[in-house]
């Protein structure tokens, strides 16, 4: 990427270049749910210099044609979901969990910060699983209908605008946990007495913000969009 407007949406950056997605969870920019945000304005409210900032994005490998999932259309996007980001939560969870107990026990009487990251993992894990559930047992199955009808299908509610809206408000709450992880870590930063134990933990932490991060941009940025695109074009509702 040789160039980088200031006035670029988050969103379209990483639509882009998915491999600027780790470089802006490092620098502390939600693509995600703030995927709508231009980088300069992003970028003055983190209280980082543009220049820098564009420095770093430029800098990164452009990604070899556009990612798997960006032409895909409404029901293949929701498989996709599914199989790579729901699958890896529900394979992830309980052992992220296990793992966090574990490091607050050993290591949670010289790093009592420790106990507010198992907290919030397990604060995750309650809010994910659920949510997780409705997606695809409620939400993903009428955007599916949604996908293969000739005209507007007899949903069980007359819009899907407001069960995309809940999943909307979900996705905030959980990428607030994840940003308050990400700061009582120092940035996953294991400190110098840390175990083995306590590396994983925190590469796994790492890894859950970032499938999470791309997870949710594929839903708020380029899925709901889309829905809603796809609604209005059977006319009002």
């Amino acid at each position: 990427m040789d160039t980088i407007d200031p006035d670029t949406l988050l969103a379209d950056l990483v639509d882009a270049n998915p491999n600027l997605a780790p470089v802006l969870d490092d620098l502390g920019l939600d693509y995600c749910c703030g995927g709508l945000n231009k980088l300069a304005d992003a970028v003055a409210q983190a209280g980082l210099d543009l220049r820098i900032v564009i420095g770093e994005l430029s800098a990164v490998e452009q990604s070899l044609g556009e990612p798997d999932w960006a032409g895909l259309d409404l029901a293949e996007l929701v498989d996709h979901i599914e199989t790579t980001h729901h699958r890896w939560l529900r394979a992830t969870l309980p052992g992220l969990t296990t793992l966090a107990d574990k490091v607050e026990a050993t290591h949670g009487d010289r790093h009592p910060e420790l106990h507010e990251v198992s907290r919030l993992v397990h604060e995750i894990r309650v809010d994910l699983e659920p949510h997780l559930a409705k997606e695809e047992q409620i939400l993903f199955p009428m955007i599916r209908q949604l996908a293969a009808a000739a005209t507007i299908p007899a949903l069980s509610c007359r819009t899907l605008r407001d069960p995309i809206s809940v999943m909307l408000t979900e996705h905030d709450h959980v990428g607030d946990l994840l940003g308050r992880l990400r700061a009582g870590t120092a940035g996953f930063t294991v400190p110098a007495d840390g175990c083995a134990s306590y590396r994983a933990l925190f590469d796994l932490l790492r890894e859950l913000e970032a499938d999470t991060h791309l997870h949710v941009h594929k839903e708020n940025n380029v899925l709901f969009p889309a829905v809603q695109a796809a609604e209005q074009s059977f006319g009002d509702t």
